[in-house]
């Protein structure tokens, strides 16, 4: 059979990118040009300004979208994949021995994972409602149905989600193809009408607009730096469609429709400053309206879609790197490992963006709490790259701070102008992202300050096994499998056995996951196994931090080592601790133990999480004092 040329096998990944990666600066035209005209900035609707603002709107998809990310944030790959945890690892690794600055990179990194979270429930809500609100352009009577409808758009698509997205996948690169097309016609046809408004392509205009109206222009780019709001989209899915995909479907279709839609809505407001309340929905006839929304919908949900897969994918890696407890997670594709679905998150952030929606009540309140955790992660990601080019890349510390500080300044501009807009609703995605900090870090910190006392207690595993072997207790036919910590020790679950049951298998396996910071270990390089005597072996298994864990099909690998293991025959031995808070303890602030305890209570089933059968597994428990 003849192998598809590389043009055939590109062209599956640009529309997949299409629809994945570029739903929600897709979507943005929907409500990022009303906003910089709000009322409430000031933002007179007159040629200069209009020029100014969409000057500003075409070099920031240039500069930000075009040049930092496609240009330079994607060459930062750790093993082609993407993303904050990924870039995290990256950059922690890049800087080496140098403790502080690996502390540093991994504080910030964290605090634009957090930021990802307050910006993934801001996204569904903000998309939805400005899509479904075009209906009152159709007709106003339809106006009280408007929340309604979204809050039941959104409740369709979370109740969706554990049914993942094989079936329906396929349709999101076309229907994103299409939104593009039709918007980038809307544009042309509008810039047809005022063609004056190409003038806008000249940056003075956006310089000038900037100089001319000082603090409402700064007040201003809080609006306008929403047409780049899904811009992370285009590093986080990178190891999904591949560095050439993204940038092709960038070039050849997304950036000149994004352009044609933006000019076309200024050369709109050019001929017409009343279509200023919603310009997107003013391109269209009355009769073009509906099924201009219809398909608006249809993107946003797609658009949605991306970001809550995005949060999955997050936090599966953040569990994997130790920075969350154990999640139960659903695979949802047997094909494909990137389709998952994590319940308690999933309905969490259902209930934090219905409560947006209906809090907040409309797209243009809810545009004031948007754009804040989006250039927090801007300005990380951009930190954080900077490591990697000096560190990493090896390249002078003046290319190093000319390379990325030119793009750190520009961050910092933008999110110092969304910070004007906490008390309008900026607050709530960053207090989004100040509880999921908390947590990260506090289960971090109690898990190192818990496998500390652990290995602290715990009695050297060549001990105990060279004084069993001395005089060793009845062997019982099977084996037995024990989950140790690395460096633990005698995992307790052994030492509560040899107590209480008094005996040992005939074959005992003691079992260590590690997880690196690099997205994948090959399958070749995932166990290694090391006798320890008298039928007793140490087996390691490597996973990435994207790697699925699944311990049974790891234990396969064993066999190409010498050892082989029948499940039927095969018994699993864990310690669960039960963590008990110490008011006297000065390891952590005390509410911080509570915080803990109550994730450790709650973690799911190590069983679970690593696919061990449920009918083979023993729990032993212990009380620990932190």
């Amino acid at each position: 059979m003849a192998q598809p040329s590389p043009r055939e096998r590109l062209a599956p990944l640009v529309l997949g990118a299409i629809g994945v990666v570029y739903g929600d600066i897709g979507t943005s035209p929907l409500y990022a040009l009303q906003q910089a005209f709000n009322p409430e900035f000031g933002v007179k609707v007159d040629p200069q300004n209009i020029l100014g603002v969409v000057s500003l709107t075409t070099w920031m998809l240039a500069i930000i979208v075009a040049l930092k990310y496609v240009g330079l944030i994607l060459r930062a790959d750790n093993n082609h994949e993407g993303g904050v945890m990924a870039l995290i690892a990256l950059a922690a690794s890049s800087v080496g021995e140098r403790v502080k600055l690996q502390r540093f990179a991994v504080f910030i990194g964290l605090c634009g994972a957090a930021l990802f979270f307050g910006d993934g429930v801001i996204t569904p809500a903000v998309s939805v409602l400005s899509a479904v609100e075009g209906i009152e352009i159709a007709t106003p009577t339809f106006k009280p149905y408007i929340l309604p409808l979204a809050v039941a758009i959104l409740t369709a698509l979370y109740i969706g989600q554990k049914h993942g997205t094989g079936r329906i996948g396929v349709l999101f690169g076309p229907v994103l193809a299409i939104w593009f097309v039709v918007i980038a016609l809307l544009g042309l046809a509008q810039i047809m009408r005022a063609p004056q408004i190409l003038n806008a392509l000249n940056p003075l205009h956006g310089l000038t607009f900037m100089w001319r109206n000082g603090w409402i222009a700064f007040v201003a780019l809080g609006a306008i730096v929403l047409t780049v709001t899904g811009a992370e989209a285009l590093y986080a899915d990178l190891g999904h469609f591949g560095k050439r995909a993204i940038r092709t479907a960038w070039f050849a279709l997304v950036f000149p429709a994004l352009l044609l839609e933006y000019l076309g809505q200024g050369a709109l407001l050019l001929t017409n400053p009343a279509a200023v309340d919603n310009p997107f929905y003013r391109q269209v006839p009355d009769w073009g309206v509906i099924p201009l929304v219809v398909l608006a919908t249809a993107a946003t949900v797609i658009a949605s879609q991306a970001t809550i897969s995005g949060t999955f994918s997050l936090v599966r890696q953040a569990i994997q790197l130790g920075f969350m407890p154990r999640m139960h997670i659903v695979q949802t594709s047997a094909s494909s490992f990137g389709q998952i679905y994590v319940p308690a998150v999933n309905w969490l952030q259902f209930i934090l963006v219905v409560a947006v929606v209906i809090g907040f009540g409309s797209s243009a309140a809810l545009a004031s709490a948007y754009g804040i955790a989006v250039t927090g992660t801007m300005f990380i990601t951009t930190l954080l790259t900077f490591f990697v080019v000096r560190y990493g890349w090896k390249y002078p510390l003046w290319i190093s701070i000319v390379s990325t500080g030119f793009f750190a300044a520009i961050d910092f501009v933008l999110y110092a102008a969304n910070n004007l807009k906490i008390l309008q609703g900026g607050w709530f995605p960053l207090a989004v992202a100040l509880v999921v900090f908390t947590v990260m870090t506090t289960w971090k910190r109690g898990r190192t300050i818990l496998l500390a006392k652990l290995r602290a207690e715990a009695v050297p595993l060549e001990v105990i096994l060279e004084s069993l072997m001395r005089s060793p207790p009845t062997r019982v036919p099977g084996t037995a499998v024990f989950l140790r910590a690395e460096n633990e020790g005698a995992p307790r679950a052994l030492m509560h056995n040899l107590l209480h049951n008094k005996v040992l298998h005939e074959r005992v396996i003691f079992l260590t996951v590690h997880v690196a910071s690099v997205p994948w270990i090959p399958a070749d390089q995932r166990v290694t196994v090391t006798p320890l005597g008298h039928h007793c072996f140490q087996i390691d298994v490597h996973y990435g931090f994207k790697n699925e864990p699944d311990l049974m099909r790891a234990l396969e690998f064993a066999r190409s080592h010498g050892l082989a293991i029948d499940p039927m025959e095969t018994s699993f031995f864990l310690s669960r601790q039960k963590v008990v808070p110490v008011a006297s303890s000065k390891a952590m602030a005390h509410w911080r133990e509570r915080l803990f305890a109550a994730m450790t209570r709650n973690a799911a089933d190590s069983a679970d999480y690593f696919r061990l059968p449920l009918n083979r597994v023993a729990e032993l428990g212990s009380q620990i004092e932190i």
